[in-house]
């Protein structure tokens, strides 16, 4: 599909979108964090220079999600993230609340490690959790650690996918010796029915951890601000988009929405770097997240440019 077919402003989107033959997309990587830590962590990008980092979607919850249903996202989900200890099961509270009050909400939650996770875990689980989120560098802690010996065996029997922060994130002090393709290697050796989502495609490591998912064929991975356009973050990744698309059945759409420097089209016509044709678009934008959290697949119609 040309470059030139891929939406430039945020109300070309769902046209689009409706173009490939989908009713609307699924969007993996949405946070939906409590007002007050929500405040805290545009406070944060605020204050990152080098470069800067306005936000886009600077607007209250019912604002955010009536632009994400314009935009054509028919489901996302509600990543937060416990900072420190005591604060998951709060976090949780707000976003599993969000999903049970908005359909296109699917039910998240988080969990950290400490001595309570396997409980709240189970909580939330049993409330209709379909996507857990953690944040290693952020949360401070090994993938292995201990504490989560109980945790990760309930997300495997469950069927719940876990959207895993492995990478050291930009304008973050330390946390680093959490991060990277070993953490998630040895994560998936001590428990390999655990399906893992790694962020932001691992970026800035996108080698080492495209090189972990070629080796893990259970592992998925996804797009947010990583293949955008124009691209935000200085990046070498042209070499290895042959790679990308030979694992595309398990790249899964994300955004990062609200917390972006750039419009939401921008994360679309990223997509054209991969050089899909429309049944893989369809893969990444919707039909992949559907099959791996049991929605339904959309059978398309069949559509002019697919030939």
């Amino acid at each position: 599909m040309p470059a030139a077919a891929f939406p430039s402003r945020d109300d070309e989107v769902a046209p689009f979108v409706r173009s490939l033959g989908l009713l609307g997309l699924i969007d993996v990587h949405v946070h939906l964090l409590p007002h007050r830590l929500q405040e805290a962590v545009w406070a944060f990008f605020d204050r990152l220079e080098d470069p800067p980092w306005p936000v886009t979607y600077r607007d209250d919850e019912a604002t955010r999600l009536a632009t994400l249903r314009n935009l054509g996202v028919i489901h996302h989900t509600a990543l937060a993230y416990g900072h420190k200890p005591g604060v998951a099961a709060w976090c949780n509270e707000h976003t599993l609340a969000a999903a049970e009050a908005h359909a296109q909400v699917l039910p998240t939650f988080t969990f950290h490690a400490e001595d309570d996770a396997a409980t709240y875990v189970a909580e939330a689980i049993a409330r209709g959790g379909r996507v857990a989120k953690v944040h290693l560098q952020v949360g401070r802690f090994h993938a292995t650690d201990p504490r989560l010996g109980e945790v990760w065996p309930q997300l495997a029997a469950a069927g719940v996918p876990a959207v895993v922060h492995a990478s050291a994130v930009y304008g973050v002090d330390g946390g680093g010796e959490y991060c990277g393709p070993d953490a998630i290697r040895a994560l998936l050796d001590r428990h390999p029915d655990v399906t893992v989502i790694v962020a932001h495609l691992g970026a800035p490591d996108l080698a080492g951890f495209l090189a972990l998912a070629e080796a893990a064929p259970t592992l998925r991975m996804d797009t947010a601000m990583v293949l955008t356009d124009p691209p935000y973050f200085p990046t070498d990744h042209d070499a290895l988009l042959p790679r990308l698309r030979a694992i595309a059945d398990r790249l899964l759409f994300g955004s990062d929405f609200p917390t972006i420097p750039h419009v939401y089209a921008a994360q679309l016509r990223g997509l054209a770097q991969l050089g899909l044709d429309p049944a893989g678009l369809r893969g990444v934008l919707h039909d992949n997240a559907a099959r791996l959290l049991g929605l339904p697949v959309t059978a398309p119609r069949p559509q002019e440019n697919d030939t």
